[in-house]
């Protein structure tokens, strides 16, 4: 590309962003107070990835028909290839958060959200158990390393809310930290926010019925025996304890500037849609995704010779 192509794109780039301020996002300030008032966080932005006029169709179970599915799907997962085409021009900072009960379809939704999306601007993290030197560091110290610069997009399958979920339920944490973590979390976040990232912190709600269904069908699976753990099977026997749980961490974290969203997800297909719609409302994106590139006419070769086959090592055809 010439000199003048790559004028023309950096303009393009420049005016497509050009309507975007990153302060219609963040939060106000009352005048007496540290407290936030409510922010765009909490509407949904308008004309931005609405659906197709289209009735749902449930099948004979009551759940959602495959077809209308996956063709809904393909045209979401279309849209977040957009988004993530003008998060990576404009320089803007996004942070997922995915959070619930165990078996509830986090895995699955995050799945679809990144399948499209280019993993060099888009990233999982998940967490695993803390070290013994990260359990000497400031609680949050091992997430923040995490997180996006410009132009990145980062998901956390389970976050710094484990300090308010299983560690609590399971001992894991004293009540002195529980109590720490109610009180610097909402701050932490108004940080966040403040510093012009977006989070967006979503909470996946399952029945009791329906998440014993689906444990079932783990052990059932060989494939997908994996995801059932010790862990998990504790769980079952404490589902009060995590709903109290819950409930009070929505009570101290569910702030203006950072809300949680609870996902129905009973039906996996119903809570994938649900969830990517609502994920793609909060972002003011714009189609930025370049035109298609003509390939030109391959170059003859020249004076190359490919070496004997029977010098490499192929692998069999078990498939013929």
């Amino acid at each position: 590309m010439g000199k003048k192509g790559k004028l023309k794109g950096k303009a393009s780039a420049t005016q497509a962003t050009a309507g975007f301020n990153a302060d219609t996002l963040l939060p106000r300030h009352g005048r007496f107070s540290d407290r936030y008032y409510p922010s765009s966080q909490l509407d949904d932005l308008p004309g931005v990835a609405s659906p197709e006029p289209a009735a749902e169709q449930a099948s004979s179970n009551g759940k959602l028909d495959r077809k209308f599915y996956e063709k809904e799907l393909s045209r979401l997962q279309e849209e977040l290839v957009k988004m993530q085409y003008w998060v990576k021009a404009s320089g803007f900072r996004l942070i997922v958060l995915f959070e619930g009960r165990d078996a509830a379809g986090k895995g699955g939704t995050i799945k679809r959200v990144t399948e499209p999306l280019n993993p060099r601007g888009c990233r999982v993290v998940a967490l695993g158990t803390p070290s013994d030197q990260e359990r000497t560091q400031w609680y949050f110290q091992r997430y923040v390393e995490h997180f996006p610069a410009a132009g990145e997009i980062v998901i956390f399958d389970r976050s710094w809310y484990n300090r308010a979920g299983v560690e609590r339920v399971m001992g894991f944490c004293t009540p002195a930290q529980l109590r720490e973590f109610e009180q610097s979390c909402p701050e932490f976040e108004r940080m966040l926010v403040r510093s012009g990232i977006v989070l967006l912190k979503y909470w996946f709600s399952v029945s009791d019925e329906e998440q014993e269904a689906r444990f079932r069908s783990r052990i059932d699976d060989p494939t997908r025996r994996w995801k059932l753990s010790p862990m998990d099977l504790e769980s079952r026997d404490r589902w009060e304890d995590f709903s109290r749980a819950k409930d009070e961490m929505f009570a101290h974290t569910n702030i203006p500037e950072a809300p949680w969203f609870t996902v129905q997800a009973d039906d996996k297909r119903r809570a994938r849609l649900n969830c990517i719609q609502h994920l793609l409302s909060k972002i003011p994106y714009q189609d930025m995704t370049p035109p298609a590139v003509k390939l030109p006419p391959r170059k003859a070769a020249k004076g190359y010779a490919r070496p004997p086959m029977n010098e490499q090592f192929f692998v069999p055809n078990r498939y013929p």
